[in-house]
């Protein structure tokens, strides 16, 4: 399993390298916390849909012994994905860090993930 770790990660965000992040939990997770410019990618529908065989991936999900990022990497690898890393730490250990988060329970949510209440 090709693992990517907590500053790799950070690095290629930095540098705006061009990859796709995806959070492999629930809708209900995504908008509640997710790393900024994270896809939510909670079924296999949604990975074919929003992610190229040919892209680079990096999946994750709550934390380092959640299995969501585990089975998600497996299922792109065995659907022809090549190019897929997982953030073991997921967003427990980016939280840790300081790093910023989007989603109705960081701490400055985006408005764009803003889901109306009434």
């Amino acid at each position: 399993m090709s693992l990517i770790t907590r500053s790799e990660l950070k690095e290629k965000l930095d540098r705006k390298d061009d990859f796709k992040l995806a959070m492999a939990l629930s809708e209900w997770a995504f908008r509640a916390k997710h790393i900024p410019g994270s896809l939510n990618v909670d079924t296999p529908d949604a990975a074919v849909e929003l992610l190229d065989p040919d892209d680079e991936i990096v999946v994750y999900c709550s934390h380092d012994t959640c299995t969501a990022s585990r089975y998600a990497m497996m299922a792109l690898e065995k659907a022809g994905y090549g190019n897929v890393r997982r953030y073991a730490g997921g967003i427990a250990d980016w939280e840790e860090a300081g790093y910023p988060l989007d989603g109705e329970w960081s701490d400055e949510p985006s408005e764009t993930n803003a889901w109306p209440l009434s």
